[in-house]
């Protein structure tokens, strides 16, 4: 979704289907903490907000967003869960190293929702500047946090609502 003029923490609370009995994995990032550690206050607050009992709710922390997948896919693998949410920031520096982090989280974080045919959102800002990161996760674009576990709600109910 594009930020520019929009809010990520906007969102119709009756189009999310209840999680009171929905299991949530979130795998953080300890890379840009101060950044995505608002990003996990915002997805908790939405995960509470529509229904998802604290006791449902793992969390567990990765290096970096590089370890992302890896992260979620032990998760899926450790424990039975409908959904994870994968929370990263990459701040575009001087070399290409921005481009090959981005790219393994965003194919990694792909690969892992159709091996188990389950939700991963996909929580990773990828950001030119440390304002815009600040700016979408919890700043003047709202919170990526919120929107991403809408995101898993929503398709953790899509996927029930077919078997």
């Amino acid at each position: 979704m594009a930020t520019s003029e929009k809010n990520l923490s906007d969102y119709n609370q009756d189009e999310i289907p209840n999680g009171a009995d929905f299991k949530i994995g979130i795998v953080v990032s300890e890379w840009n903490p101060d950044i995505t550690s608002n990003l996990l206050k915002g997805a908790l607050q939405a995960l509470a907000d529509n229904g998802v009992k604290e006791t449902n709710i793992q969390v567990r922390y990765v290096p970096g967003t590089y370890e992302l997948p890896l992260g979620a896919q032990i998760l899926f693998e450790s424990t039975f869960l409908d959904g994870v949410i994968a929370i990263g920031s990459v701040i575009q520096g001087e070399t290409k190293h921005f481009d090959f982090v981005c790219e393994a989280a965003a194919l990694g974080i792909k690969d892992v929702n159709l091996k188990y045919n389950k939700p991963v959102a996909f929580c990773v800002l990828t950001d030119n500047t440390k304002q815009q990161a600040i700016d979408r996760s919890g700043g003047k674009h709202g919170n990526k946090g919120i929107e991403c576990a809408v995101a898993c709600l929503k398709m953790i109910g899509l996927k029930n609502s077919l078997q």
